[in-house]
């Protein structure tokens, strides 16, 4: 930073994320922001984000992964089994830890599924949630704070009712002061609905007996995708959708309430719904924009201290 006067701020958001939802998956961080640099679990997860990419656009494909010996799709299949070795190991590490101390176990999302007795969920499908919790809680917030720096520091006006905001917080802040910040709030909001992490389709099945969607019938079983970018960008309900605007979610319509769904919705929605918008929120209040140098206008990065 000294030498260039300008920082990576996603490797470095990534290195944060990552070692934060390591520990509240795993019980233990991944140690990144330590060693300054990624280590083989992060460099699969970025290899097996690759292949979804195209997982999604082929189903069928992933069967061949791992017989195909082209790079591609050795390379991807080895990253996926390295990361369910990780996951298991990092499972039985905390269950291990959890019988020594049960009194005293250190928390995580697992704390209470271990913990049960006769109701706990299967090994096999708390591994599976333990990368599922991983990759959507990773790379998708570091995304998001990395836009969310480069929004705010590219409008001078934004940055200052900002930062006038954080500098209000007590030096022994608490989750509650921090969450009542309403001006935070809306910058993050205004982000995820302009740079959603998840503005690809999310696909649900239509119910065996059918529904009639708008004067559409929809037959039973029918794949129905929806996606964030474009309803988020209507400009009927969000208007001049395309201008970053944290100041429209001071009295939010109804309409756009409904309308924002940067993690999916219902049910089926991204569970780490909440740990993100918290992970995001305590990411900013610790974040010191500088108030001379930062100016990300007129540049393709922004400079932050």
């Amino acid at each position: 930073m000294q030498k260039r006067g300008a920082a990576d701020v996603l490797k470095w958001w990534t290195f944060f994320t990552t070692d934060v939802i390591g520990e509240l998956t795993f019980g233990d961080s991944f140690r990144m922001l330590e060693q300054s640099k990624e280590n083989q679990y992060t460099q699969d997860l970025r290899a097996n984000a690759t292949f979804d990419s195209v997982r999604l656009a082929f189903p069928s494909i992933v069967k061949l992964a791992s017989y195909v010996p082209l790079p591609f799709f050795s390379q991807a299949h080895k990253a996926t089994q390295r990361m369910v070795s990780y996951a298991e190991e990092s499972i039985h590490r905390y269950k291990t830890t959890m019988e020594a101390e049960p009194q005293n176990p250190k928390p995580t999302l697992f704390t209470k599924l271990v913990k049960a007795v006769g109701e706990s969920m299967p090994e096999a499908e708390m591994i599976s949630n333990a990368q599922a919790y991983i990759t959507a809680g990773s790379e998708t917030t570091s995304v998001t704070m990395t836009y969310l720096t480069w929004s705010v520091c590219r409008n001078d006006s934004i940055k200052a009712r900002l930062l006038e905001e954080i500098k209000s917080l007590p030096v022994d802040y608490n989750d509650q002061e921090l969450k009542a910040l309403p001006y935070l709030s809306q910058v993050i909001q205004e982000t995820l609905r302009v740079f959603g992490s998840a503005p690809a389709p999310l696909p649900r099945d239509v119910p065996k007996s059918g529904a009639h969607v708008d004067g559409y019938w929809m037959p039973g079983g029918t794949v129905v995708q929806t996606q964030s970018y474009s309803m988020h960008r209507d400009a009927s309900i969000y208007p001049n959708p395309e201008t970053f605007d944290p100041s429209r979610w001071e009295s939010p319509t109804k309409e756009m309430k409904d309308a924002w769904m940067p993690f999916g919705a219902g049910a089926r929605g991204i569970p780490p719904t909440l740990i993100y918008s918290l992970n995001i929120i305590a990411d900013n209040s610790s974040l010191y924009w500088t108030e001379s140098g930062a100016n990300g206008a007129s540049c393709g990065y922004c400079k932050v201290f």
